[in-house]
């Protein structure tokens, strides 16, 4: 027997985190972008709308979470994910032995929320949101929404075998070209996620100064991660690097890694060390040190730069739904 409910208030969302937690672990689709960590801290900053998230229970275990919010823009009104935007991927979770049931029920739940439009956006491949079906509602095809470049891990620390040589020697000569200005050093940074922000704002900051001044310009934004980050660091979802060289702090890694996947999410460097690459520098530890944590895949989340396919990653889309209802419903 299901039951649902619909959470309306932001301490319901937060009473929430101890099954959350445990149905996220269990869920086959889920990311760090689906975890409370990353959500609730997302609401508690942004919260553009109506919080209108759906729970579904068995006895007393959350068995389905359909994370979502209501968007109201004169007389059009969205059914919206939370986290969208920030995300680069989105579904709902449930237990992988009861999707179906599962999904009925949060659609059935959903037709009580006054709305034109439902969007899921940035759905994965085998996503839990692509199964949701209803008899009051009507779909449209699920279409591609954007492409993540995925590489396929395989070998050793060496790279060898799954980035391309000629990668391999531009990484080189980035190494030795940092090495003539001094000593280089790159190095995790997990006991203090707030000065490895100051480090990563910095220098994000300066890489997008006057080229749009980048994502981390918004405060909003920067409080949400100060919020987030710890919550992450302590679940040990993040990976956080940092490169000096001759003694200065020139490049940020924000990553995360999860059931054998590296996720590559933020980043920054100093641009008067362009010429030594230290992103460049960066993401090939960081690719080194997820071969090391066994992953299988490193995901360069969405968007298509050129520098990506360098590494020899592969587009991967993910999808996006929409229901409308019904007439008459």
């Amino acid at each position: 027997m299901l039951r649902s409910e619909i959470i309306d208030d932001p301490a319901g969302l937060e009473a929430l985190r101890p099954h959350w937690w445990e149905l996220w672990s269990r869920s086959p689709s889920a990311t760090p972008f689906q975890s409370p960590a990353w959500l609730v801290p997302w609401w508690r900053t942004f919260a553009p709308g109506d919080l209108a998230t759906v729970a579904v229970w068995s006895g007393d275990d959350l068995v389905g979470l359909a994370p979502l919010y209501l968007e109201c823009q004169e007389a059009d009104a969205r059914l919206l994910p939370l986290g969208i935007s920030l995300s680069d991927y989105l579904d709902v979770l449930c237990l992988p032995e009861i999707t179906e049931p599962v999904g009925a029920v949060i659609a059935g739940s959903v037709l009580s929320i006054g709305w034109s439009q439902w969007i899921l956006p940035d759905l994965p491949a085998g996503g839990a949101g692509l199964a949701i079906r209803h008899a009051a509602l009507e779909t449209c095809q699920a279409v591609g929404d954007a492409a993540c470049p995925v590489l396929s891990l395989t070998g050793d620390e060496t790279l060898l075998t799954c980035v391309p040589a000629r990668r391999r020697r531009q990484l080189r000569r980035a190494h030795r070209a940092a090495s003539r200005r001094g000593r280089v050093a790159i190095e995790p940074v997990l006991s203090d996620p707030q000065t490895f922000l100051d480090h990563l704002i910095r220098l994000h900051r300066a890489r997008w100064a006057g080229h749009g001044d980048g994502v981390l310009s918004d405060s909003r934004v920067e409080e949400f991660h100060r919020q987030a980050l710890p919550q992450l660091a302590a679940q040990a979802l993040a990976r956080c690097w940092l490169v000096a060289i001759g003694g200065a702090i020139v490049g940020a890694y924000y990553g995360f890694h999860h059931r054998g996947r590296a996720y590559a999410y933020l980043g920054g460097f100093d641009p008067a060390y362009a010429d030594e690459s230290p992103g460049a520098l960066l993401i090939g530890q960081a690719i080194r040190q997820a071969i090391c944590e066994g992953a299988e895949e490193f995901d360069f989340l969405r968007g298509q730069e050129a520098y990506k396919y360098s590494w020899g990653a592969v587009d991967r889309w993910t999808m996006r739904k929409i229901w409308t209802r019904s007439k008459g419903r």
